[in-house]
């Protein structure tokens, strides 16, 4: 008769619990994000009144410290024209459309 093999409890939880972050350091970082996120919304919001006429539904990629953005018809055009000017840089894409987004929110 074959011998079964002894059963291994069952861990329960996190698979690294020391990675786990305190609610400050999430809150931080959640704060920058949205900082970054109001900074490129607010150079979109500038610039797409005047692109809306003959480039709607195209892609802006904004680089927010220097306030330059590219613009293209593709996605993957628009950000490797930012990523060539800006390799380090932290980018932020968006449609030229109503909303800045693909679909409705």
């Amino acid at each position: 008769m074959p011998q079964s093999l002894p059963k291994s409890p069952h861990s329960r939880g996190r698979v690294f619990p020391q990675y786990n972050l305190p609610p400050e350091e999430l809150a931080r970082r959640q704060a920058e994000i949205d900082a970054f996120g109001m900074r490129c919304k607010l150079v979109w919001q500038k610039v797409c009144p005047q692109l809306m006429k003959d480039h709607y539904n195209w892609f802006i990629t904004i680089e927010p410290e220097s306030e330059n953005y590219f613009v293209d018809a593709a996605f993957r055009s628009a950000y490797q024209k930012a990523r060539n000017q800006y390799p380090h840089a932290q980018l932020a894409t968006f449609r030229i459309n109503e909303t800045g987004t693909c679909g409705s929110i």
